[in-house]
């Protein structure tokens, strides 16, 4: 089978440099184990009926015989086996050595853990596919040149046209959606991901039953408010007119959703270049991939021939879910600037080394003006703040970013970076 290289490949030959064990933690099917599989030289796997008894028994006896194999040894869905972690943690202590073993499992199920396995068993976020993993963004711009050498870009061009763009997103960036052969069978797979999450893995999740219809509905008033600053008090309304819930239950629920790497809520940006009272500090709704709000609002592709609001917020969590993969090799952080009056950057994306980017996603160009205006006005409100605060100036933004789904891609006069989502990569 055709290997998809993904981003966070190289990220994992960092760790097992660096730690005795990895553990890679991530949605369901967004491709642990495959990647991880890449990487090891020997593995367990306890899902394999052929011979899960007897390796649960030994795990249950005696786990360090498991731990006997070629370096690095994958344990896919540890979960099942949870000694496991404790021996690791040991074997890592008593060896000294890194690049021993890397740990995989479902997301449905969380462990309770004696040891946090600290230093010794680092962990390693996977997101699903982005476009660039995917094969549909051509890759002739990366992000981190962006940053580090501006000087190099030339302008660019998109190979994805707004249909294939649309299909992308209700598709979404699972890896077994992208080896289905036709485009109904890719298009159930996120789907069966959005069905298995509210009616199995929100209780599967710490053994507690929920009711699966409240997670649906819950899920269902995300979709809705995708990418929007809608209060919790605001969605737990919109449930309510279905379920009597009580706040500790809607919590409850979300935990569990967050738990499974489903909802990815995005937080504030909170500069001083405002009063604390004028800044919006609430967080902005979102899903780990676009995918699972257009299940869970029963639209497919057809739909958006009528509704481009509605794709406008989706193309917005497209952008977040390819931003966080492009620049996780930088720990990039992802957050948004709102202020109450109308002031607002869709995204703000710090580096680890202090640069940070101001950006727009404007899926048409005839909206590219718009956010033009808001990311310059942020910059002056930063200006005229470094006036009044010689002696704490806050840094101006490294980058000035236009995130579209148009065609072309170019520098304006203005040093605001026009991309398109088709041509970027990490």
């Amino acid at each position: 089978m055709d290997y998809k290289k993904r981003i966070i490949d190289d990220q994992l030959d960092l760790k097992l440099e660096s730690f005795g064990a990895t553990l890679i933690i991530g949605p369901k099917g967004c491709g642990k184990t495959t990647s991880a599989k890449q990487k090891a030289k020997s593995y367990v796997e306890f899902q394999d009926e052929d011979v899960r008894e007897n390796l649960l028994a030994v795990a249950n006896i005696k786990p360090s015989k498991l731990l006997i194999g070629e370096k690095p040894r994958l344990f896919d869905e540890w979960q099942d086996a949870p000694k496991i972690w404790g021996a690791i943690r040991k074997s890592v202590d008593d060896s000294s050595e890194n690049g021993l073993y890397i740990l995989t499992g479902s997301s449905s199920k969380s462990v309770s853990k004696t040891h946090t396995g600290t230093l010794r068993i680092s962990q390693l976020k996977m997101y699903p596919m982005s476009l660039y993993e995917s094969r549909e963004s051509n890759g002739s711009v990366s992000l981190i040149d962006l940053f580090y050498n501006p000087k190099k870009f030339q302008g660019c061009t998109s190979d994805l046209s707004i249909d294939e763009l649309i299909y992308s997103i209700c598709r979404g960036g699972w890896p077994k959606s992208l080896t289905n052969k036709t485009p109904r069978s890719q298009l159930e797979v996120a789907k069966d991901l959005y069905r298995q999450t509210y009616s199995v893995d929100v209780s599967s999740i710490d053994e507690k039953t929920r009711n699966p219809r409240l997670a649906q509905t819950i899920l269902q008033s995300y979709s809705r408010n995708l990418c929007t600053l809608a209060s919790k008090n605001t969605i737990l309304a919109d449930v309510n007119s279905n379920f009597n819930v009580s706040q500790p239950t809607y919590d409850d629920y979300i935990q569990a959703l967050e738990k499974l790497y489903i909802i990815e809520d995005i937080d504030a940006w909170c500069p001083a270049i405002r009063s604390k009272t004028s800044i919006r500090s609430s967080k902005k709704r979102n899903f780990v991939d676009p995918s699972l709000a257009v299940a869970a609002m029963g639209i497919s592709p057809e739909y958006f021939n009528t509704d481009f609001k509605t794709l406008g917020f989706l193309f917005e969590s497209l952008c977040i879910r390819d931003l966080k993969i492009y620049s996780s090799a930088f720990d990039g952080a992802v957050s948004y600037y709102h202020d109450r009056y109308g002031l607002e950057a869709d995204c703000v994306l710090h580096l680890s080394d202090g640069q940070y980017a101001l950006i727009e996603f404007k899926l048409g160009s005839n909206e590219i003006e718009e956010g033009v205006k808001h990311l310059l006005k942020i910059e002056n409100l930063i200006k005229n703040y470094n006036e009044t605060e010689k002696q704490c100036p806050m840094r101006l933004p490294d980058l000035k970013l236009i995130i579209t789904g148009a065609k072309y891609g170019y520098k304006r006069d203005d040093g605001v970076y026009v991309i398109p989502i088709g041509c970027l990569k990490d």
